[in-house]
């Protein structure tokens, strides 16, 4: 898989990916896309979905902002184990997310966020697999 995508073109597919569900779940916070379509469909009330898209909201950037460490757009002296270590959490997250999307009532989360999600998790074990960027 080295070969098919660099560490550093994972990194930067995997930002671009997480800004746009970044602004997708706050479209959602602003309730100018229905609830229903997200956390498999099993919202009730809107102080629920807040709460949850405040989550998945902070979830996403700090995804964000560790990728940017990772990739050293961001200087920092933060090991590279720990970048790593955190990388990996998240690629475990991606997994479980893209089952729990498997069974998702709604037909959008099933049919856009499992593929994304996978890709998503594909991702973070390409860029967990080298210690460098190249």
């Amino acid at each position: 898989m080295r070969k098919l995508i660099s560490q550093k073109q994972a990194i930067i597919i995997m930002i671009v990916i997480l800004l746009v569900v970044l602004l997708f779940h706050s479209l959602i916070l602003a309730g100018l896309i229905p609830y229903g379509i997200v956390w498999a469909g099993k919202i009730s009330t809107v102080a629920e979905m807040r709460k949850l898209e405040v989550i998945s909201i902070l979830i996403n950037a700090f995804a964000i902002l560790i990728l940017l460490l990772k990739a050293s757009y961001i200087r920092n002296r933060i090991p590279a184990k720990i970048l790593n270590a955190i990388t990996l959490l998240f690629a475990a997250l991606f997994c479980f997310n893209t089952l729990g999307n498997l069974f998702a009532e709604s037909r959008f989360e099933l049919y856009v966020f499992t593929p994304l999600t996978f890709i998503l998790a594909v991702l973070s074990f390409r860029i967990i697999i080298n210690k460098r960027l190249k």
